[in-house]
């Protein structure tokens, strides 16, 4: 007669076991609600009307944050506190005595859905590549050296869209996975491994999201102990095993809520989501700008005439005051290359903003250039220039343009040191072989 091995979540619980699962039932039900001091700026900034895939994006980060600013593992002491004093006042009322394999179940059908919500939050931002994108005119012509570690591994992964794409639709996957029981264990598998890999690239990098990555991470690891032993007994020891098929009664009425709410979530936190991001994609990615830069001027302008106070400075790869090149973005960002020290904004971690004047990626973890947006006065040729750096704040130019020519820019007016400033640019035809595809030919 074979013997089946199985674990029955209708077995007696121990006192010691019941303690344990108290704690850990507090414990993730705080980390999975939304109890967060972003809750209401979140909630209330969002038009519910007009949904942005933005918006979403931040919902599906939301996680128990009690301290203002990044993630930090502050927070998960603070839970845990609460999770024991929970713990021991649950253990002296008389529901201490509930049947804690179902608390169980729901604790587990709780856990993975926000596991789900969090990893595909993350998937589709990939899938459609808009987390790592193609790098800008300006970080194509800034040093490797005035990077951190961080910028180089995400433009590392801008480079090649299509495996970012792929890496989104890993986590797409398991997000849909694990919105059903029967499945939850593989997508939970497929987390470990993946979300693993991008917390060790955090550490490595000095990204700014390992503590959300453990986040995932311990979630993960929960869902997946449902069914451990019974991996380990079938793979390892080669035994036969069956599967746990303990799910609660549900009345009629039961049902029905259970189908509407998880219809619910599929359709928001994957088709409505799934669209807008596509959409975003298409017409609105969040990392850079979306303003108009001045028209036909995109590309990099060698400096070839700077004055100041009337007076010329001649090229010198050490003056901190002569300007050595400039971009003009296709959006409005304008950056400036000299010798003059930049303090390198380095936030690395993720935040998608609706704001043009939010947008900071194209600078964060980057020396070397001075970046500014700017608003253009095409009536009178005048551009408002303001340093995009939170270290630089106020600092701002005010300079007349005129074109000559379609390859030259001159530019007069004053700068942030209230000195006067003329400076005549020449476009540069440049040519960028990663732009251009592995099969272009590139003459030189």
């Amino acid at each position: 007669m074979t013997k089946f091995l199985t674990i029955e979540p209708t077995g007696k619980w121990s006192e010691r076991e019941k303690n344990v699962f108290r704690f850990f039932f507090l414990f993730f039900i705080i980390q999975a609600l939304p109890l967060s001091v972003d809750l209401f700026k979140v909630v209330f900034g969002i038009n519910w009307l007009r949904i942005s895939y933005g918006d979403i994006f931040n919902i599906t980060r939301l996680s128990a944050k009690f301290i203002p600013g990044a993630d930090s593992f502050i927070n998960w002491i603070i839970a845990a506190v609460l999770a024991v004093i929970g713990s021991v006042i649950w253990s002296r009322f008389k529901f201490k005595d509930q049947d804690y394999s179902i608390l169980y179940y729901w604790l587990r059908v709780i856990v993975r859905y926000r596991l789900a919500i969090g990893i595909l939050g993350y998937g589709f931002i990939k899938f459609f590549p808009l987390q790592a994108p193609f790098p800008s005119i300006s970080n194509l012509n800034t040093s490797y050296g005035d990077f951190n570690d961080w910028k180089i591994f995400s433009m590392s992964l801008g480079i090649v869209p299509n495996y970012e794409s792929f890496l989104g639709s890993i986590e797409i996957v398991a997000g849909l996975l694990l919105f059903f029981r029967k499945t939850a264990t593989i997508g939970a598998l497929i987390i470990l491994v993946f979300t693993g890999n991008v917390f060790i690239s955090n550490l490595a990098y000095e990204g700014g999201e390992y503590v959300y990555s453990i986040y995932l991470l311990s979630f993960a690891l929960f869902v997946l102990s449902f069914d451990a032993l019974r991996i380990y007994n079938l793979v390892s020891l080669e035994q036969p095993t069956e599967p746990n098929k303990f799910k609660p009664e549900l009345t009629g009425r039961q049902r029905t809520i259970r189908l509407v709410v998880k219809t619910l979530v599929v359709f928001f936190f994957v088709f409505l989501y799934g669209f807008k991001t596509y959409s975003g994609y298409k017409h609105d990615p969040y990392q850079f700008p979306n303003t108009p830069g001045l028209a036909k001027a995109s590309g990099i302008y060698n400096v070839s005439e700077f004055k100041i106070n009337n007076k010329e400075l001649p090229y010198s790869a050490t003056d901190s005051v002569r300007w050595k090149d400039v971009v003009f973005e296709k959006w409005a960002t304008i950056s400036i290359r000299s010798n003059r020290p930049v303090i390198v904004d380095a936030v690395n971690y993720e935040q998608v903003f609706k704001k043009d004047e939010d947008r900071d990626y194209e600078l964060i973890g980057s020396a070397g250039r001075h970046y500014y947006s700017y608003n253009t006065d095409t009536l009178n040729h005048v551009l408002f220039l303001a340093d995009k750096n939170p270290h630089y704040k106020g600092e701002k130019l005010v300079l007349k343009y005129s074109r000559p020519d379609t390859a030259t820019i001159i530019l007069t007016g004053i700068n942030q040191q209230k000195d006067s400033v003329y400076v005549v640019l020449n476009k540069l035809d440049k040519k960028y072989p990663l732009s251009m595809g592995r099969r272009r030919v590139l003459k030189l």
